[in-house]
């Protein structure tokens, strides 16, 4: 498959890389974005490649079978967790995983839990959230557990790890991630004033039916 094919969705997966990257929501080596290009294939950031600099043809492509159509190109570690969350999720297009660092410090505490509950924007876009509990990074066991979490959110916390979020393209992904981080320092500054107040079940079912 050549550099032309797909060069688009490519393009858009490079930039918002990069955004994920100048936001301070991942690392240089960390993190990685996929994109849904049609019922065979998706599109997926590399790895061992500078996640803030990325070009187009530094994207790979991969097939739901498995198969890298780009074979010069190392694949993230993830790609198989990237796999099964398409599937799991055929409404969405996009998957972002990153480290974002309030977040996940959320992801390696034992006795708090972020809640998006604290903001009406939060609650809307992001819904509730969870933790997955941790597999090994790379794994199959990692994949499979992300993918059964994921039917069921738009963002997850992956313990001692990271976080993930899917959408219906890659800007609704990026803000959901971009979202999480900024609820958790929202978190962290609200106990720490006087104690965090949540929306009420009224008001939480208000912003449900606008969904």
């Amino acid at each position: 498959m050549g550099n032309s094919d797909f060069y688009k969705e490519k393009e858009q997966v490079a930039s918002f890389m990069k955004r994920l990257y100048e936001r301070h929501l991942t690392t240089a080596s960390g993190g990685n974005i996929s994109l849904r290009l049609n019922d065979d294939l998706f599109c997926i950031t590399p790895s061992a490649i500078d996640k803030g600099n990325l070009k187009p043809e530094q994207i790979a492509i991969v097939g739901f079978n498995g198969k890298n159509y780009t074979p010069e190109l190392p694949l993230s570690i993830e790609t198989e967790m990237h796999k099964k969350i398409l599937l799991a999720r055929g409404d969405r297009k996009a998957v972002v995983h990153a480290h974002p660092t309030y977040a996940c410090a959320f992801a390696t505490a034992s006795k708090c839990s972020l809640t998006t509950r604290l903001t009406a924007e939060a609650y809307y876009i992001l819904g509730d959230i969870t933790t997955v509990p941790y597999k090994l990074m790379g794994t199959n066991d990692l994949a499979t557990i992300v993918a059964s979490y994921i039917k069921n959110y738009e963002v997850l916390l992956m313990e001692n790890h990271g976080a993930v979020a899917v959408g219906n393209d890659l800007l609704r992904a990026f803000d959901c991630m971009e979202l999480l981080e900024r609820a958790a320092v929202m978190n962290i500054i609200a106990k720490n004033i006087d104690g965090a107040k949540e929306l009420n079940e009224e008001q939480l079912d208000a912003i449900i039916k606008m969904r």
